[in-house]
């Protein structure tokens, strides 16, 4: 009979990244902690940025860099999937909507699934943008023009 555990370094691992991950969770909860009955904005916080950064890393990784795969499970299935946190956006719900705050619940929910899904896309496209192949002189015509058009008008470009 064949084991469906995956080998122990893979384990150990994702126990690593998840201790890094979920210690930061928890520190930011307890620097910046939500009073009752109002939007849990470090949590949402945490989702969005967590969301952002799980795309970004997930896209580099496989579309630009040839590294080995315990580097994902350590940075994407352990410390950002411990970083992030559906239990916890459960638990917060209920006491919202326990307190009667049913609109402050409501806005909790839509801002985390568009926000979430929205920074996800961006993480996707900015990894995207990251994982291009680059010229031998540095940024390119694209990057150059978008650089000089947000100058002129005032942006300040990177």
């Amino acid at each position: 009979m064949s084991s469906r555990l995956p080998p122990p370094r893979n384990l150990g691992v994702v126990a690593v990244g998840g201790a890094v991950g979920a210690v930061a969770r928890v520190a930011f909860a307890a620097w910046f902690p939500a009073a009752p009955g109002s939007l849990p904005w470090v949590t949402l916080l945490e989702n969005v940025v967590g969301a952002f950064l799980l795309a970004l890393v997930l896209t580099v990784l496989t579309e630009r860099l040839a590294l080995d795969p315990a580097v994902r499970l350590l940075l994407c299935t352990g410390m950002l999937g411990a970083f992030t946190t559906y239990s916890t956006l459960a638990v917060e719900l209920d006491r919202l909507v326990a307190a009667g705050a049913l609109a402050v619940a409501g806005t909790y929910v839509v801002l985390t699934l568009v926000g979430g899904l929205t920074a996800a896309l961006a993480g996707l496209r900015v990894g995207q943008v990251l994982s291009r192949p680059r010229p031998q002189g540095g940024a390119s015509r694209s990057e150059l023009r978008w650089w000089r058009r947000g100058r002129r008008q005032g942006g300040g470009g990177w």
